[in-house]
């Protein structure tokens, strides 16, 4: 039950910041966006429609097409992102920040944007449009949603050239940009993960001294050089971003020659980490 309510206040709350970052930063500036906001916000432009009505109404028809690609849970929480995005965007359309700088407000706008849609997807809802089409290539093809996203709100962008010019879908890109790493932050998390594997003979007392000095878990996995035939043990190890500089001045101590290489981790579950079951 706590959980429900947390995950619907950080709707509502992504569902106002969104439509804080067309209202304020977006349309004033005369940028586009991706989506189906980019296709609402190219209407405002051209015909004066709201965008709030052209929203829910794009996304209504998006979702039915494709609600039964969704599970129940998502699809009831699109449809509460989009309709507070709606609601959110008619209440703040008069809203306005003294602010004639492009490149300010493109920055803020891709940060607002990015910050509101990340909410909303971390709680597994979507803001339908291209979200949709984002999530459904992150459960089919394992695509990050934030640069799935980016790919499909880019083509929506590059239609608004005709109607902003060639300037303004500059800004627009970088607007979309930002917004992705913004979103891309929200989503995975405050404490990215490394994986480290470590090629050494002195395997054994690199081992020990992480266990004992940093309490984390160490896997010894089988292999050989395939030019010597030698058999070599490798250890692989999961830390935080933070512990990297710990674990560098383990193996220099223990062995200055050890091959090692360190990858970035998107998703890291298990003991120690995330319950694999949320």
């Amino acid at each position: 039950m706590k959980k429900r309510a947390f995950d619907m206040i950080m709707l509502l709350i992504g569902a106002f910041i969104f439509a804080l970052a067309v209202n304020l930063f977006v349309i004033p500036n005369d940028f586009g966006e991706g989506g189906v906001t980019g296709i609402s916000i190219i209407l405002y432009y051209t015909l004066k429609w709201s965008p709030a009505l052209v929203g829910i109404i794009l996304n209504g028809i998006l979702l039915l097409v494709g609600y039964r690609l969704l599970d129940k849970k998502t699809t009831i929480y699109t449809i509460i992102a989009v309709a507070f995005h709606s609601l959110f965007l008619h209440l703040t359309e008069s809203w306005h920040i003294a602010s004639n700088e492009p490149v300010i407000n493109a920055i803020f706008a891709g940060l607002f944007a990015g910050v509101g849609i990340g909410l909303i997807v971390r709680v597994g809802g979507t803001t339908a449009g291209t979200v949709i089409l984002a999530r459904l290539a992150n459960k089919y093809w394992d695509w990050n949603i934030s640069y799935a996203l980016l790919f499909f709100d880019l083509i929506v962008a590059g239609m608004s050239i005709f109607v902003i010019g060639i300037e303004k879908a500059m800004f627009t890109v970088v607007i979309l940009y930002i917004g992705t790493k913004a979103m891309e932050f929200i989503i995975e998390g405050l404490n990215p993960k490394k994986a480290v594997t470590i090629i050494s003979p002195h395997h054994d007392r690199i081992a020990i001294r992480v266990t004992e000095v940093m309490d984390r878990g160490v896997t010894v996995l089988r292999g050989y050089g395939y030019y010597t035939g030698q058999t070599k043990d490798v250890l692989y190890i999961v830390i935080s971003k933070q512990e990297v500089s710990m674990l560098k001045k383990i193996v220099r101590a223990e062995d200055k020659d050890a091959f090692v290489t360190i990858h970035d981790v998107r998703d890291v579950f298990g003991e120690g980490f995330i319950d694999i079951s949320k």
